[in-house]
């Protein structure tokens, strides 16, 4: 059976629903702590296989003066007690080559931003770390392209690969969601996950930060797991409109358990059939 050691968790994504949630960006780590328990106890009462999720460092916000996060070493400290505090897989971007070592001794699961899907250099060295990698298709991205990306971490003895969809650009400041990249993705081999908050955003559309639409969220995580999505990325605050980074398109934890149940029976109810 395919799977995928994230951890202590063994992943069968041909079966099990992956969740990947958390705040978009490390305000401190008592909330991420906080997050975090709260979203592994829905996770738990779902049987739902968890990772959570957050960045230590947002290195492509649409303004300078925009909160990043904490840094590498303090992003790591957190990620690394939310690890051991409460025994689950942690995930985090990677921008630049020479984070990856440091970042790869903590987390479970290195994640490549979309922007940076085509970066060589940064795919190789997330390949040789010997952790799972999680690629967002760029927003330029045609599904097939995403081959090449495959290859290029496979190339280094790593198949432990996963891609998640989260939108194509269409226009200015708009993002359109088909569903048919998914099959398309999942043809190459790879799971795939879908990012059902960044795939809502309006990129920029604020002018000096991106906008969104919040209200879609739920409407594409259920269209995704209809098309047969391997699980799901929610990005998740439990005030987000206070969120210091994507509070147009952040989910409120309060929600998140509601949201799921209507996959999980979308997804049951599919494959029953």
């Amino acid at each position: 059976m395919p799977g995928i050691k994230i951890g202590d968790l063994n992943w069968n994504w041909q079966k099990d629903f992956l969740l990947i949630a958390g705040p978009c960006v490390i305000e401190n780590q008592s909330s991420c702590l906080r997050i975090a328990e709260k979203t592994a106890t829905v996770a738990r009462r779902l049987r739902l296989p968890y990772v959570f999720k957050a960045s230590f460092d947002k290195a492509n916000r649409s303004s300078h003066g925009s909160f990043r996060g904490r840094g590498l070493e303090k992003g790591l400290q957190t990620l690394e007690a939310v690890k051991k505090k409460l025994g689950i897989p942690v995930t985090t971007d990677i921008h630049e080559i020479d984070q990856v070592p440091a970042v790869a001794e903590v987390v479970d699961l290195l994640q490549i931003p979309a922007f940076l899907c085509r970066q060589t250099d940064l795919l190789l060295a997330a390949g040789r770390s010997g952790r799972p990698v999680n690629v967002k298709k760029g927003q330029f991205m045609a599904p097939w392209e995403m081959t090449n990306v495959a290859e290029k971490i496979r190339s280094q003895g790593n198949k432990n690969v996963i891609f998640t969809e989260r939108g194509t650009f269409f226009g200015y400041n708009r993002l359109v969601n088909d569903m048919t990249s998914i099959p398309q993705m999942q043809a190459l081999g790879v799971p795939v996950i879908f990012d059902a908050t960044h795939s809502t955003q309006l990129p920029g559309g604020l002018g000096h930060a991106t906008g969104g639409q919040r209200q879609y969220v739920g409407l594409l995580a259920a269209a995704a797991t209809a098309a047969g999505a391997n699980g799901l990325f929610v990005e998740v605050h439990p005030q987000p409109d206070k969120s210091p980074s994507d509070a147009a398109t952040i989910y409120p934890l309060n929600k998140l358990e509601a949201l799921l149940r209507r996959c999980i029976a979308i997804r049951q109810a599919i494959r029953k059939n």
